[in-house]
């Protein structure tokens, strides 16, 4: 068993690298003017993190076989995502697709 001053060191040793990893970048590029190219492909990266993560989620992965789909998640990001077209409105969005998935698990049984 580990001692409990190991244990310690470990979580304050990961807690510092974490945020020094989330600070720096803002520190450095306070200093450095980066070109609107680099500024232009960074704007996609908030978009390209949610696909990823909607993607995962839309689908269930069966080894050897091909991914099938998964119905309620389907279903509750097609409202999720005409809430966010329409209201333009994080908070409003993950609201609906968090209201709209729970309907469909308790009251369909999905």
């Amino acid at each position: 068993m580990p001692s409990s001053s190991f244990v310690f060191l470990t979580i304050l040793g990961s807690g510092i690298a974490t945020w020094l990893s989330r600070i720096m970048p803002f520190v450095i590029l306070k200093k450095f003017k980066l070109s609107a190219g680099v500024v232009e492909f960074l704007s996609f990266v908030p978009i390209a993190i949610m696909s990823a993560l909607w993607f995962e989620n839309l689908f269930i992965q069966h080894l050897g076989q091909l991914p099938s789909l998964n119905i309620p998640n389907l279903l509750a990001s097609l409202q999720t995502v005409l809430s966010a077209v329409i209201s333009k409105n994080l908070l409003v969005t993950v609201v609906v697709g968090v209201i709209s998935l729970g309907f469909l698990r308790i009251f369909l049984g999905m």
